[in-house]
């Protein structure tokens, strides 16, 4: 099974959605979003931007 996304809606009453590995650990979470709408287009934000992002070493802060 492939990984998924979850879309949810916080206590806040905020969408947000969260990525799943196949082996249901959240290897991702996204911000509070004010509509449906918008909590979907940041899903295709990073399926569209993942799968060829740089991976870029940075000293903690």
């Amino acid at each position: 099974m492939a990984g998924k996304f979850e879309l949810y809606t916080d206590s806040a009453g905020k969408y947000r959605f969260r990525l799943k590995a196949s082996n249901g650990q959240v290897i991702a979470a996204s911000q509070g979003y004010a509509s449906k709408k918008s909590a979907l287009e940041g899903i295709e934000s990073v399926r569209k931007h993942a799968a060829d992002a740089p991976t870029v070493e940075v000293d903690a802060e």
